[in-house]
Order: structure tokens, then C-alpha cells, then sequence
């Protein structure tokens, strides 16, 4: 284990991480020019997570200490601060609103691959939850001499932010991966109600008639837009909604911030205690969902025989679950591999459309309890094949 790095030491290990990097940089160790450690081997090297790394060296990549390459790797800088420029090389900025979640995750690994294919280096930062870092370092790229950005926004409302209304007013080459519901904006993602209704559609088919919506509530436009897909697919089977099944899962409440397995977690406690019961969750994320089963698991629910269970996203972790869950999958490689496409024509200035829409599909896995219901009720409800 590096010297720079103690698990006793109360601050978190990628802050040591960075620290110990800067202190190299410093003396000299590492030079201008010089490749760093792949991201493995500093796992290796420091005793800790890929994503704690990643953290790290994206903090480091904000301050102009480093530069990574797609594909080649990451490099120190010249110089030591912020306004380094990137000139001679073609480059986006990546900016995310948080790089420990699963699906932007892999949103970054596509940007990476396909930038790397198309000769741009990318710029990554994670702003941290924080709506005020993200807009200061979509600037700080911009006065970096970026060519094109990336974004993944915290704004989950209706309206642009600020920034981002000013990078279209400018005509400046930024695509949002992150859902945005005005359609003027360049966006790139899923039908984000179809998938809302594919999900709650399958569990109509599998059998089930009292169905929950669990969300994040009216100021996360995205989980309204999943739960109109849900309200949809109800309407459409002429099952009525009703508000009792209809569960807000609110952040303060369980002061979890943007932790949603955690969240879900905590719901299933609240669940547990509810008098009128829906035989079956649609969660507005993996994440959630996750949460969700584990904590009916500890509390000794039986998934899905006391409660079947959708989620969303089709997170890597999803298949892995101690009950996988079947979810709604987001294409994040054709995503990211696709925004780094409109940037490159943007930059050339090459007619294309603004709003890039992919068809999500269904995953269908053990959580939702689908062949169990289906070999049951097949026979006296007609249901068709859970599968399809």
C-alpha cells in the first residue's frame, strides 16, 4: 500500500489518493508529459475500488493536474492550474452528475470507447451531487478550449439550466444523456415513458392486478415521466389507478441523499407496515429496487411470492442480486456511443437531428416472479406468455 494511503485516517481514501498523486507531481516524481497507472493498477497499488480511483483522478482532472486520453490512458499536465489550454488536440468534456451511478457509469465507458475510435481524448468530472460544480466545470472546460461537451445535468426539472440554455444560444456542441424534457435541447437517451409502461405492462401479463408505483416524486421530471408510462399501461388493461398504491420516496426523509439502494432500503421498512398492499413494485430505479428486495429479504418478505418487483435501468449489478431483478435495459452503449457522433457533426457543423430517441426493452428475471404467476394463472386468466 502506498505511503499516501491509511484506512485509519479519517478522510476518504480517494482524497488520499489525490494527495499522494499531487505530492508525486510535486517533487517530481511524475512529470509533465508523464503516463500514470492505469486505473487497475492503482486499485491495485492503493488497496482500493476502481470507482475510488476513478473519483480520484477525475478531481485531479478538474484541476488541470491531469489529462486522460481515451484509450491510451491519462497523463500530468503542464502546469498546475485550472486554465490550462487544450490546444492541438480535439477533445470533449464529460461532465456527470455523479460517477459512482450505475448507469452513467456506463454511459462514461461508451463516450470513452467511440471518442477514442474517432480521435477525441475526453475530459471527465463528476460534479458530486452539487448543481453549482457541475455549471462551474462545464465553464472550466469551456475555458479549457473543449470542442464539445457531454452532459449528464442534476437538473431533473423541465426547464434548462442557466449553462445549459447558454451553450445552445451559443450553438456551442453539447449533447444531454441525462433525460430532458424540452424538446429544443440536443438530447440523446430512451423513451423513458415506454419504459415506464413496458414495465408495468409485463406485470399486468404475468398476472398481476394491484400494481405500486415507488418514485422519487414531482420535482424528478424523470420519475414523473416513468410513472405516466405506468398510469398508461394501467389505463390501457382497464385496471384502475389507484393513489393508495402510489409510494414517494423522499430523500429528506431518510437523509440518504443521492444513495438510492439505501433509499430503497429504508422503503421496504415503510412497506412492510402498509395495510393496503400492492401485490407487485415498479421502483424508478435499479438502484432503488435493489434496496428494495434486500430489506424485504431482512425483513423477512419473500420476493416475489409476497411482492413481485420491476426495476430500471439494467444496471450490471441487477443480474446479481441475491433475487435478479427483472428491469428495464437502457441502451447506455448506443447512448454514449451516439453522443460522441452528434458532437463530431455538430463540430463539423453537419446537419443532424437534435433528439435521439432509443426503444428500451424488458429484462425479464426472477423478481417479478413471472413463470411462477404465469404457469399458475395461464389457464384461468388467459395471460399470455411473460416473456413476450
Amino acid at each position: 500500500m502506498s505511503k499516501g494511503v491509511n484506512p485509519s485516517n479519517p478522510a476518504h481514501l480517494y482524497e488520499q489518493i489525490v494527495d499522494d498523486l499531487k505530492e508525486k507531481i510535486a517533487s517530481g516524481d511524475l512529470k509533465p508529459g508523464d503516463r500514470i497507472e492505469t486505473q487497475s493498477e492503482l486499485a491495485r497499488k492503493y488497496k482500493v475500488s476502481l470507482i475510488t480511483v476513478k473519483n480520484a483522478l477525475a478531481l485531479l482532472v478538474n484541476e488541470g493536474l491531469l489529462f486522460a486520453r481515451a484509450g491510451k490512458g491519462t497523463f500530468v499536465l503542464e502546469g498546475s492550474s485550472g486554465g490550462t489550454r487544450l490546444s492541438g488536440h480535439k477533445t470533449i468534456g464529460l461532465v456527470l452528475r455523479d460517477l459512482n451511478h450505475p448507469y452513467f457509469s456506463m454511459i462514461v465507458q461508451s463516450v470513452e470507447e467511440r471518442a477514442y475510435e474517432m480521435g477525441f481524448n475526453v475530459l471527465l468530472s463528476g460534479s458530486s451531487g452539487n448543481i453549482e460544480k457541475e455549471e462551474g466545470q462545464i465553464e472550466k472546460f469551456r475555458r479549457m478550449g473543449v470542442d464539445g461537451l457531454v452532459i449528464a445535468s442534476l437538473s431533473l426539472e423541465y426547464r434548462a439550466t442557466d449553462y445549459i440554455q447558454r451553450l445552445h444560444s451559443e450553438n456551442f456542441p453539447y449533447v444531454m444523456v441525462s433525460y430532458i424534457h424540452d424538446p429544443d435541447f440536443w438530447y440523446v437517451g430512451s423513451d423513458q415513458e415506454q419504459g415506464g409502461y413496458l414495465a408495468t405492462e409485463h406485470l399486468i401479463r404475468t398476472g398481476y392486478r394491484h400494481i405500486g408505483y415507488a418514485h422519487m416524486g414531482g420535482k424528478n421530471l424523470l420519475s414523473e415521466v416513468r410513472k405516466n408510462g405506468y398510469s398508461r399501461a394501467l389505463m390501457d388493461f382497464d385496471i384502475p389507478y389507484d393513489a393508495d398504491y402510489v409510494f414517494t420516496l423522499d430523500p429528506k426523509r431518510y437523509d440518504f441523499g443521492t444513495d438510492r439502494f439505501q433509499l430503497g432500503y429504508h422503503f421496504a421498512r415503510d412497506f412492510k407496515g402498509v395495510a393496503k398492499k400492492p401485490e407487485a413494485l415498479f421502483l424508478y430505479n435499479d438502484m432503488c429496487a435493489l434496496g428494495f428486495i434486500q430489506g424485504a429479504l431482512d425483513l423477512g418478505m419473500q420476493v416475489p411470492d409476497d411482492v413481485g418487483v420491476v426495476g430500471f435501468d439494467d444496471a450490471t449489478v441487477a443480474r446479481y442480486a441475491s433475487v435478479p431483478l427483472t428491469t428495464i435495459h437502457q441502451p447506455a452503449d448506443m447512448i454514449g456511443r451516439t453522443a460522441v457522433e452528434i458532437i463530431q457533426k455538430r463540430i463539423e457543423k453537419t446537419d443532424t437531428g437534435n433528439r435521439t430517441v432509443f426503444k428500451p426493452t424488458l429484462v425479464v428475471r426472477e423478481s417479478c416472479g413471472a413463470k411462477k404467476r404465469a404457469a399458475k394463472n395461464s389457464s384461468t386468466l388467459g395471460v399470455l406468455d411473460p416473456s413476450t
